[in-house]
């Protein structure tokens, strides 16, 4: 039994539950039996997220105390060994994203910071190991949580906003495509998926707040690598879905007293 509340908690595809607490453990939950067949203590803080790839089991973990670690299942066993550390700044990590290419087998790891920034690792092909890429920056305020689909990477932060960022195929190389407007408050977590038809690619994202509302957006990418916005039957060409305007929740009044504490 966890001694706290599990704050996150991830399902690995042979029916084992991942969740990590504020006691600082993570704990291995096997869904049919609804039996914990692992605990350990992860890191030096309370975990915050936990990303399971589901390929070759490894499991994600990231923290207040600004670390990410791998962890990887002992063969045939149900104890987990540490593999790797990351560490690049020492500001707490609240998120974790996988965005991995059957077409070229890259695989990159994003986190989320409490200063706003994204930092990203690519995987090396030949030693496996993870190697700090750079960093994603645009958010005023924390970044919460992540997702991604494809070559594309949505963030939601406490200043209310989530950002569409891209990554350059066979590159390390990101932009930030849009910017989505609408909450009153943090976005606290995202989720997204592919929709096609003929012409353009489309992607649904799906947003909650501690503004209390849940949304959903159509994100649209054309052939020609422009792009599209629609929520609540309006619609932007890309010139304008950086920058565009929708209604004052914009600029909420605890986002501008926080920035004037700064």
């Amino acid at each position: 039994m966890e001694l706290q509340s599990p704050r996150q908690f991830q399902v690995q595809k042979e029916g084992l539950l991942y969740t990590g607490s504020y006691d600082k453990t993570v704990k291995a939950w096997r869904v049919l039996t609804k039996n914990c067949v692992d605990s350990f203590v992860a890191h030096e803080h309370n975990v915050n997220a936990i990303l399971v790839k589901q390929d070759d089991g490894c499991v994600f973990t990231c923290s207040s105390d600004g670390s990410v670690k791998i962890w990887r299942r002992v063969f045939s066993e149900n104890s987990h060994t540490l593999i790797m550390t990351l560490n690049f700044q020492n500001y707490p990590i609240y998120a974790l994203a996988l965005s991995t290419s059957s077409f070229n087998s890259n695989c990159f790891l994003y986190s989320g910071s409490s200063d706003g920034t994204i930092n990203f690792w690519e995987k090396e092909k030949i030693t496996y190991r993870f190697n700090h890429g750079g960093f994603l920056q645009g958010h005023n305020f924390a970044v919460l949580c992540l997702v991604a689909v494809e070559r594309l990477i949505f963030s939601g932060s406490e200043d209310t906003t989530i950002r569409v960022w891209r990554r350059e195929e066979g590159s390390c190389f990101h932009e930030c495509l849009a910017v989505l407007n609408g909450h009153r408050g943090p976005v606290r977590c995202l989720a997204a998926c592919l929709e096609m038809d003929k012409v353009v690619k489309g992607f649904l994202v799906y947003s909650a707040s501690l503004d209390q509302t849940f949304k959903v957006w159509r994100v649209k990418v054309s052939p020609e690598e422009k792009m599209g916005f629609s929520y609540m039957k309006r619609s932007f060409s890309r010139t304008k879905v950086r920058d565009y305007e929708t209604s004052p929740v914009l600029s909420p009044s605890w986002v501008e007293r926080k920035l004037l504490q700064r």
